[in-house]
């Protein structure tokens, strides 16, 4: 079984200074509003409703950490899935939109404790100008990324590969920068976004 199946809810913040001390290891996940973000972490987890999206769109402000807890020492956790709001609905005032930015352009440049970022990107619509200002943040951070291209059930293979070649063009300022098909409903992708966000929380010792 993997270790993300074990994730549960441990708290949500709707500010920085809310958040609990970093202890270890954080795995974010980041996107533009209905890519797809929450049926992703649920699926990774193993789990119906860990996440859920608000029916209302931009409604979902909050930081939420699901904690992956630590085997050997009861109360502790090996780390933790980060679900940071979605970004990108133009019926949101601008003002609360400005407001969400500085949240998640604060978290991924200033969170210590940040070992990956899973960058989540509709397959059908490609790098938006919004997935670029993100990338604008994550790329000084040299935090390794990895970009799932949700609902990519919608493409023939083929196409697939062309898009995934794209946003690895389209974002090669991100150094670290992995990039895959991923779809939570046909599982395409699943066992290897499993293994490396895995790895990032609990890093497999290579003799």
């Amino acid at each position: 079984m993997s270790i993300l199946h074990r994730a549960s809810f441990t708290v949500s913040a709707a500010r920085l200074d809310q958040l609990p001390p970093p202890t270890t290891a954080e795995v974010c996940f980041v996107g533009r509003s209905n890519c797809g973000k929450s049926s992703a972490i649920n699926v990774l987890t193993n789990q119906r409703r860990l996440a859920f999206s608000s029916k209302t769109p931009g409604r979902t402000r909050l930081i939420n950490l699901f904690g992956i807890p630590d085997p050997v020492e009861p109360g502790a956790h090996l780390g933790f899935l980060v679900d940071l709001p979605g970004y990108g609905y133009a019926s949101v005032a601008r003002e609360a939109r400005e407001e969400w930015a500085d949240v998640l352009g604060g978290y991924l440049r200033d969170r210590p404790s940040l070992a990956g970022i899973v960058l989540l990107i509709d397959i059908r619509r490609g790098v938006t100008e919004l997935d670029r200002r993100l990338a604008n943040w994550i790329a000084p951070t040299r935090i390794p990324v990895l970009a799932l291209l949700t609902k990519a059930d919608k493409f023939p293979y083929g196409q697939r590969i062309k898009a995934v070649a794209a946003v690895k063009k389209e974002l090669a300022d991100i150094g670290a920068l992995n990039a895959m098909p991923f779809s939570a409903t046909k599982r395409i992708g699943l066992d290897t976004a499993t293994a490396q966000i895995e790895n990032w929380i609990s890093p497999k010792v290579v003799p």
